[in-house]
C-alpha cells in the first residue's frame, strides 16, 4: 500500500537529490503496512513527481527527533520549531530508496480528485 503526500516543491526536490532524508509530519496515516509515498510537489508545481519507499517512521519527542535527525533533516532548527509548534512529539519518514519519474504525472491518474491537505491512501 502506498499514501499519496503534498510536500512543498523545494523540500521535494531536496528528497530527490539525496539531500533529504527525512519527511516530517505533525500526525501520521494509522495503516502501518505502508512502504510507499507517492510525492505530489505542491504549489506552483501541482504534479505528482516521484516516489521513495519507507524505511522506518520515527515517533519521538521534538528533542529526541531533531537529535536524531537533524543531520539530513533538509531544513533548519528553526523551520523545525516553527513546524511543530504547539505539539509535544512527531513523526519522521526516512527515505529508503526514491525515484523521481522523467515525466510528472497527474493526480487523475491515480485516482484522485484533489491533492490532499495531509495524505491519501493509494491502492
Amino acid at each position: 500500500m502506498s499514501v499519496l503526500l503534498s510536500i512543498k516543491p523545494k523540500y521535494a526536490n531536496l528528497i530527490f537529490s539525496g539531500e533529504k532524508h527525512y519527511e516530517f509530519r505533525r500526525s501520521i496515516f494509522k495503516n502501518r503496512p505502508v512502504k510507499k509515498v507517492i510525492v505530489y510537489a505542491s504549489s506552483p508545481i501541482s504534479k505528482i513527481i516521484g516516489e521513495f519507499e519507507i524505511d522506518n517512521i520515527l515517533s519521538l519527542n521534538l528533542v529526541d527527533l531533531w537529535n536524531e535527525t537533524m543531520k539530513y533533516a533538509g531544513i533548519d532548527k528553526s523551520f523545525y520549531d516553527n513546524y511543530f509548534d504547539g505539539k509535544e512529539s512527531g513523526y519522521a519518514i526516512k527515505v529508503k530508496s526514491y525515484k523521481k519519474y522523467k515525466k510528472h504525472k497527474e493526480l487523475r491518474d491515480f485516482n484522485i480528485k484533489q491533492a490532499p491537505q495531509s495524505f491519501a491512501y493509494i491502492r
